[in-house]
């Protein structure tokens, strides 16, 4: 088979990566920067908008999973530029190459696409994907973290001083991101159980984590007994707003965010589970924010 991977130096498609690597597998990976240390797969220069880039990236593929995307933005309108037009520009492209199968990343926000730009557009682009001929399974992870995530890092680090802001109330689901990695390769042949099915994988804990039982695993992980302190959504928006004030389009907490961070539900939903013959979530949480921690301490970020 031949693999077509967007996303590829991005953190869930260098965990795809890290797992094919040495399999001898045909992969063709795009990317706006070819990294020296990934010769084994084939490289495709360019980004979601170049025609030519994608028609070099998807020929001759049977498979594309379509991971890069767009996550967080001080401007709303990128979302629909790069996760929603983005989409459609792999799937034409893969549409005109005979490609058969798609495997698309979305998000769980997609699930209430109300509450936010990102989750309006990972909807759509799930739309584009369903309407698109193609053989398709849709993947809406929830929180993912694991070594060379950056959403979760300050997190760590305000656990590393004992006390952690967390969204007040609500529950939610995590995914370690190789556990992401391995469900998204034994996706890519499809077929019954899989084809134009929408997915919501986690790490099998029932009813998910309440954010403060999420900020002691994390205080545990880095060796701190923590408080974890509500913020209630009025003050998740204030923050967001003293966060792009100081960092600008660097902001990690944009108000586009606080606004699904508010929510009290991004529980995985139990009638979208990943069947246990296809895939089951390996890596326990506790673990794995251990690792993640130490991956933290050993790069220098921690």
């Amino acid at each position: 088979m031949t693999l077509a991977l967007t996303g590829g130096t991005g953190f869930v498609g260098q965990a795809v990566l890290d797992l094919l690597e040495g399999s001898g597998e045909r992969v063709r990976v795009l990317a706006r920067n070819v990294p020296e240390d990934r010769r084994g797969f084939r490289w495709v220069e360019g980004s979601l908008n170049e025609p030519f880039a994608l028609a070099h990236l998807v020929a001759d593929a049977e498979c594309v999973i379509h991971i890069a995307g767009l996550t967080r933005a001080t401007n709303t309108d990128h979302f629909e530029i790069v996760n929603v037009t983005g989409t459609l520009n792999v799937v034409e492209a893969a549409v005109r190459a005979g490609a058969k199968r798609m495997v698309f990343v979305s998000s769980l926000a997609a699930r209430e696409p109300e509450l936010s730009a990102y989750g309006l557009s990972k909807r759509r682009a799930e739309t584009v994907v369903a309407a698109s001929g193609l053989d398709w399974t849709i993947v809406r992870p929830p929180g993912v973290y694991g070594p060379r995530d950056t959403d979760f890092l300050e997190m760590f680090r305000a656990a590393t001083k004992g006390v952690l802001p967390v969204p007040a109330g609500g529950r939610g689901s995590l995914i370690h991101v190789r556990d992401l990695a391995r469900l998204l390769l034994a996706l890519r042949e499809g077929g019954e159980g899989i084809t134009h099915e929408i997915f919501e994988p986690d790490d099998g804990r029932a009813n998910g984590w309440s954010h403060p039982d999420l900020a002691r695993a994390i205080g545990t992980a880095v060796g701190k007994k923590v408080q974890p302190v509500p913020m209630p959504g009025f003050a998740l928006q204030a923050a967001a707003y003293a966060d792009e004030k100081v960092r600008g389009r660097n902001a990690r907490l944009t108000k586009d965010r606080a606004s699904y961070l508010a929510h009290k539900d991004w529980v995985v939903a139990p009638e979208r589970v990943v069947p246990a013959a296809i895939w089951k979530p390996e890596i326990l949480t506790r673990e794995g924010l251990r690792e993640t921690a130490q991956w933290y301490r050993e790069a220098g970020m921690l």
